[in-house]
């Protein structure tokens, strides 16, 4: 009875004491997960810190959630980007250019009218090019016109007269135009960066570097901004071309191109008389340095040739050569 008992004993010793073991390395496993989510959490919370503390770095949303997304069924937008196209029509860039062309009883009376349109709208001439004769008057001006009224101004300047032509046309620079708007951000921030660079230079070739550097930045956001201020000129102001013709002008563009012999004739005339009139105008030209030069040429050719001829004319004997007589009989031989 006492050794059942001792081994009773024995076998509930080693249960409690495995059961005692296995709580012990539960309760060891639950502190040690519980301090792995500490210090994940207190990981992610410096990691937000961070990346909040870093420039240009998006912050999360609240509830810890990521980047706003766009909603079902709807296409994602950059809010950075001007350019969406939720963007309204007179918040895009349109640059607008025009030509019109009006036969008027007085081209002068016509000009003056034209430019007080113009000027009345709150623009003003940009050029003026008039001609006259005998085939007519005709006078170009060039109008420089706000966008937002340019319409008015050429329907006011087809009421001079009779309108002949009209060309309109459009170019959307809005693309253009923020894209220089990004680059001109963009470009100033590298310069104010060189300059704290600048001011932070601790030795010459550095500052000599830095110096360089912030010239050739400072030169590109001189010309990115010059490119900007042209574009918005053009956006801001359009450009109108009146081309005013009198009561006998004849308009070229309405002219059909003359076919057949006669016309052949007439253009090979002209033709002729063109080529005529170049070979003239260069005769003329060339006939100074051929006096010039042609004269002292002829003069020592014709002294040459004078030399030649004396050297070659045969020279008289001194006196009479005495000639042998006929009637002189010839030696005889004394062996004969």
């Amino acid at each position: 009875m006492s050794g059942r008992r001792s081994g009773r004993g024995r076998r509930l010793a080693v249960l409690v004491g495995a059961v005692t073991v296995t709580a012990t390395l539960a309760l060891a496993g639950c502190g040690a997960d519980g301090g792995d989510h500490a210090s994940g959490t207190a990981a992610d919370s410096a990691g937000r810190e961070n990346l909040a503390g870093q420039p240009g770095a998006a912050e999360p949303a609240e509830g810890g959630a990521g980047p706003a997304q766009a909603e079902p069924g709807q296409p994602a937008r950059d809010p950075a980007d001007p350019a969406a196209p939720e963007l309204a029509v007179n918040q895009r860039a349109i640059v607008y250019t025009g030509s019109i062309t009006v036969r008027v009883d007085d081209v002068d009376a016509a000009a003056a009218e034209a430019v007080g349109i113009a000027a009345g709208a709150g623009g003003f001439l940009g050029g003026d090019t008039r001609s006259s004769d005998r085939s007519g008057a005709e006078a170009t001006l060039k109008l420089r016109v706000p966008a937002d009224r340019f319409a008015s101004v050429v329907d006011a300047l087809a009421g001079l007269g009779e309108p002949l032509r009209r060309d309109v046309k459009t170019d959307d620079v809005t693309e253009e135009t923020l894209d220089l708007d990004a680059r001109i951000a963009t470009q100033q921030a590298r310069v104010e960066s060189g300059r704290r660079l600048l001011a932070q230079a601790k030795s010459l070739s550095d500052l000599v570097m830095l110096e360089s550097e912030l010239a050739r930045r400072e030169a590109d956001l001189a010309s990115l901004e010059a490119k900007k201020r042209r574009l918005a000129d053009l956006t801001a102001l359009s450009t109108i071309t009146a081309v005013l013709l009198g009561p006998d002008t004849r308009d070229d563009h309405d002219e059909e191109p003359a076919t057949g012999f006669l016309a052949g004739l007439k253009g090979g005339w002209q033709a002729f008389v063109v080529s005529l009139q170049v070979l003239l105008t260069v005769l003329g030209a060339l006939l100074p340095w051929l006096v010039a030069l042609g004269l002292p040429v002829v003069g020592v050719v014709w002294l040459v040739r004078r030399l030649r001829r004396r050297r070659a004319r045969p020279v008289a004997p001194a006196g009479p050569v005495e000639q042998p007589s006929a009637s002189v009989p010839a030696a005889r031989n004394p062996a004969v």
